[in-house]
């Protein structure tokens, strides 16, 4: 079993910066991969970003486009998400998940075995 305490969030301008954590406890392990996906209201959920805990590779969804950064210190178990220039049209209920790394194209994505409480990020024009 794998626990996983989200933290940051919060409201902020356009253009604005936040910073999510996400802290593991239980049996994670460098095999699996963590990251963040997002619900908006009336809108289903899509893949934020995604990071392989053993050897650190990333991927992230399109929207991205450089804005978000993800990292991770396995010693913590735990993740970030850094987010700059932050639009609207990212105001969601982001969610930390951990869980197997699934194969995404080129890339590893997080099959979300495990979910976070959530964190509401609301951006203001």
């Amino acid at each position: 079993q794998v626990q996983l305490v989200e933290s940051g969030g919060g409201s902020v301008q356009a253009g604005g910066s936040l910073n999510l954590s996400c802290a593991a406890s239980g049996a994670i392990g460098t095999s699996m991969c963590m990251g963040w996906f997002r619900q908006a209201s009336g809108k289903e959920r899509e893949g934020v970003a995604h990071i392989y805990i053993g050897g650190g590779s990333k991927s992230y969804g399109d929207f991205v486009k450089g804005r978000f950064t993800i990292s991770r210190d396995f010693a913590k178990k735990s993740a970030y998400l850094q987010m700059t220039s932050l639009s609207p049209e990212d105001t969601a209920m982001y969610y930390c998940a951990a869980g197997a790394c699934i194969n995404c194209g080129n890339f590893y994505c997080t099959r979300p075995d495990y979910w976070s409480q959530g964190t509401q990020v609301t951006v203001s024009s």
